[in-house]
């Protein structure tokens, strides 16, 4: 776990020695100072998870150390002490921002309680607070549907798994659940109980992607107003996935390596090594094998992710599971939408089970959905209320855009170009339909001279 690290700021010497002695015993880090002028310093040059100050001192008291750590670096809880309590001075302690309000004397044990709640708390609202933020977050136990051999041979392997502490590398195309799997093996791991954090990697460019992974301090760039806490720290004790983990930039990759071989972090900015306990889960639709070839992965951090793979099929290669996947989205969107559908058509059913399903079931559960949303009132759905991709392919079988002696480069561009055009312009949808990233897809646009760079 990472050690606290702790400032105690109290003019008595013997006091000060004390609570700097129970709290090293304790296990976390201190920081000591004799005044509230040589305090006030030190928060102004390097971070604390904690600040404990002395009420009556001179020249600076604690509670202008109060208030010029509200100033300097808000998100710092503070505890407020002193031998001269009062009902009115504890009442304008907390007003101005202290978390906590102790009266000397007191044992090793009433300080090594206030400060264990302290920071749980804290530790506990920065959690809620990213939790809050997450748009996916799951309700309840995950849901892996489908009775086909491939899905119960992917389950046995998730269970044979889940217990370990190997990082775990699930491949498979866009679409397929690899998130659906990764929540899965956390769910029936001995970290059930523990944080499940994820990162998207594609989504976020480099310098964006360092602060969410390892958090960095107050400072550290334009913009960092307040310390941040990175998902690794988030993750402590759980599991993090890293959701396509190959778009992660090569130049962050060394930082990453480090923190899988390691188990260890330095925030951006931050000079301490903070020691996490997580399980890595990562998810890639490209080859890494590939990748590393090319030199835009490096073949180090592939080996240490590649430690347990599993594969997730196209649901093109497990078609059994289509009609339990039908019911389940039509009975989930029904009860979500107000809607009261009971089933599909035969007709209906047939185009589902010879559809390719480029998408996967991400595709298959937006058609569905979709389609549920605009029933009306119709307890049965029809072909006809099924709105289908026509995806490339279909377009090439039917050899309507084919000219002979086209390049492979330029059928490319065309599938591209055609797909976007077909999504009406909405670049994640034709990623999906296309079965890539939408930052390959930016890449291959800006081959085309269709956007200013691949960020875009």
């Amino acid at each position: 776990m990472p050690k606290a690290k702790i400032l105690v700021i109290d003019d008595e010497p013997l006091m000060r020695e004390f609570i700097e002695e129970a709290m090293t015993r304790a296990g976390y880090r201190v920081v000591s100072s004799g005044n509230g002028v040589e305090g006030v310093e030190f928060i102004k040059n390097q971070p604390f998870d904690l600040i404990i100050t002395d009420l009556k001192m001179s020249p600076v008291d604690g509670m202008e150390v109060l208030g010029e750590t509200v100033k300097i670096s808000p998100e710092t809880p503070v505890i407020i002490m002193t031998a001269y309590a009062t009902i009115d001075t504890a009442i304008e302690a907390l007003k101005k921002g202290a978390v906590d309000y102790l009266i000397k004397p007191f044992t090793p044990e009433v300080i090594e309680i206030a400060v264990k709640r302290v920071l749980d708390k804290v530790k506990m609202s920065a959690e809620n607070k990213f939790l809050r933020s997450e748009l996916n977050t799951y309700l309840g136990p995950p849901q892996m549907i489908g009775s086909s051999k491939a899905m119960k041979e992917l389950h046995e392997k998730i269970a044979k798994i889940a217990d370990s502490r190997s990082t775990v590398l699930i491949r498979g195309e866009t679409g397929v659940g690899k998130e659906l799997v990764a929540r899965s093996i956390h769910h029936i791991s001995p970290r059930q109980d523990k944080p499940f954090i994820k990162v998207n990697c594609a989504a976020l460019s480099s310098g964006i992607l360092e602060s969410e992974l390892f958090g960095h301090e107050r400072g550290s760039f334009t913009g960092a107003y307040e310390r941040k806490i990175g998902r690794f720290e988030l993750a402590n004790g759980g599991s993090l996935l890293l959701d396509e983990v190959s778009e992660i930039h090569v130049d962050l990759q060394p930082k990453l390596l480090r923190a899988l071989q390691e188990r260890e972090i330095e925030r951006v900015g931050g000079t301490e090594t903070i020691s996490v306990d997580v399980r890595i889960i990562a998810t890639s639709n490209r080859n890494l094998e590939d990748a590393v070839e090319n030199n835009s992965f490096r073949r180090d951090l592939f080996y240490r992710l590649n430690v347990i793979t599993l594969y997730v099929p196209p649901l093109r290669e497990r078609k059994e599971d289509i009609p339990e996947l039908v019911h389940y989205f039509l009975k989930r969107f029904s009860k979500e939408n107000g809607r009261n559908i009971e089933s599909i058509t035969e007709k209906a059913m047939n185009q589902f089970m010879e559809y390719d399903w480029p998408g996967n079931i991400r595709e298959l559960q937006n058609i569905i959905e979709r389609a549920v949303v605009l029933a009306g009132k119709k307890k049965i759905l029809s072909a006809e209320d099924f709105e289908f991709f026509k995806i490339p392919s279909h377009t090439i079988k039917n050899n309507s855009n084919l000219q002979a002696g086209i390049t492979l480069a330029e059928m490319e561009k065309n599938i591209i170009l055609k797909t976007l055009e077909h999504c009406d312009g909405n670049k994640t949808k034709a990623a999906e339909t296309l079965g890539i990233s939408v930052r390959t897809l930016r890449n291959k646009l800006h081959e085309y001279g269709m956007v200013r760079s691949p960020n875009d």
